[in-house]
């Protein structure tokens, strides 16, 4: 376990409760995590992020380290979402891994043309999804250096 796997805050946005929850058990099951927050649409994502409304409170809603974005989500969905935080100065180094069922190659070139860090399809059988998850949370708290938190929450 390394030292950045301690203060690992994820930052999921789905609209499906069970693939949350399917995500949220794993990431708990394997340590990946010391913190998990959840937003059902890219409306609340952005809210979350730039701290507005009921997510005003740096406390409950801190900075990410990483946030898993599901592209099919209603209101605004997640090519949206992903195209304001990337171009957003105080959001874009916030890694985002892609989480979806979509099939369509036209949507993994435009996710990495909008600067998405990683693109990751949700399998359909159970145990490739936690497999998936364990994966992606290996990967990004225990290989890769993620950048320092300039400012601290904010």
């Amino acid at each position: 376990m390394t030292s950045r796997k301690q203060t690992a805050i994820i930052l999921i946005a789905e609209d499906d409760e069970d693939d949350y929850l399917l995500i949220t058990d794993t990431l708990k099951e394997y340590r990946i995590a010391n913190a998990i927050h959840w937003v059902r649409d890219g409306e609340e994502l952005m809210e979350y992020l730039l701290r507005h409304g009921r997510y005003s409170d740096p406390l409950l809603s801190p900075r990410p380290t990483l946030i898993l974005l599901d592209l099919n989500m209603p209101r605004k969905d997640g090519r949206e979402a992903l195209r304001e935080i990337k171009t957003h100065p105080l959001l874009r180094r916030i890694p985002v891994v892609v989480l979806t069922t979509s099939q369509s190659e036209e949507d993994v070139i435009r996710s990495y043309d909008l600067g998405v860090n990683s693109y990751v399809r949700k399998p359909m059988r159970f145990n490739d999804f936690v497999e998936e998850v364990r994966a992606i949370g290996r990967y990004w708290f225990e290989i890769v250096e993620l950048p320092a938190e300039e400012g601290g929450n904010g």
